[in-house]
């Protein structure tokens, strides 16, 4: 299936980028942004705008649309969160986004990583918001904790697709799990920003796209982002069909309907995309938290 016109990124460029690059690797870094095949590189980069990939480069699940590798991890590498500071520090990053690949085996170590990365950002930047992209943790609630006590300004916890393709989309995970995280993000935290990002183009009808929303919109998430999947690779999920420009600022005014304060819908849009502008939309100051 040919790409639109409109689904046309422009090719990265700029001393941002390579800095990032050369640094990335330098510092034995992952970037979700490189193992992820995402569009908006340049953009975002040149932004001062990036998302680290924390707990190594390969993942316990296999999730049909995900281009990050699969397989039997390394062990759990507990310098990397002062290796991540250094490279926001070094970056001068105005906006550092944190995720990682789901890590089953340890799920509880998983979360002590993304707290420690946000403290250490914290005590070497200060004035860098962070936002954390974290997996369900198998729905353990201690896991996500951990991770509130440590404050990030943003709590991202994508929900992908709509609940009739989960089993195909999202191996591993529970639409109602993931609900159930984002309504005790609010619970156990009261003033997080709360944020979730939707994929289409796989299948889902615009029905079950609105109830998704509403569902999203009803536990008090603050950011929805919605975007178009694109295919990794032949052996990853087809892609049904290609969402037009219109169609998106539809599905964006459909969202408003449910209470977010922002909702980021286009073509190319992911989850750390606008990253920095969704978070001072919402006023995400610590000291109004």
């Amino acid at each position: 299936m040919p790409k639109p016109e409109w689904l046309r990124a422009k090719a990265p460029v700029g001393d941002n980028f390579h800095n990032l690059k050369k640094l990335a690797r330098g510092l034995g870094l992952h970037t979700v942004c490189e193992s992820a095949q995402c569009p908006n590189i340049g953009e975002c980069w040149n932004y001062k705008t990036a998302t680290f990939m924390l707990l190594g480069n390969i993942c316990t699940r296999r999730c049909g649309f995900c281009a990050v590798p699969k397989g039997r991890p390394e062990a759990i590498d507990w310098d990397e969160p002062r290796r991540v500071a250094e490279a926001v520090a070094t970056l001068g990053l105005k906006h550092a986004v944190v995720t990682s690949v789901n890590r089953d085996d340890d799920n509880v170590g998983g979360a002590r990583i993304f707290a420690e990365t946000i403290r250490e950002i914290r005590e070497l930047v200060p004035e860098c918001r962070v936002e954390v992209l974290i997996p369900d943790f198998q729905g353990l609630e201690e896991a996500l904790k951990i991770v509130l006590d440590a404050q990030p300004d943003v709590l991202n916890h994508n929900t992908e697709t709509v609940p009739r393709l989960y089993r195909a989309v999202r191996s591993g995970a529970r639409y109602e799990r993931t609900l159930t995280l984002l309504e005790n993000a609010k619970k156990f935290s009261p003033g997080m920003v709360t944020k979730s990002g939707v994929m289409v183009g796989l299948g889902e009808s615009m029905e079950e796209l609105i109830e998704v929303f509403r569902d999203l919109g009803t536990r008090g998430v603050d950011i929805l982002t919605v975007g178009q999947y694109l295919r990794p690779s032949r052996d990853h999920l087809p892609i049904a069909r290609f969402y037009t420009p219109e169609e998106f600022r539809v599905l964006r005014t459909e969202a408003l309907r449910f209470g977010f304060r922002h909702v980021e819908s286009g073509p190319l849009v992911r989850s750390s995309y606008h990253a920095h502008e969704q978070a001072e939309s919402t006023a995400t100051s610590r000291v109004s938290q």
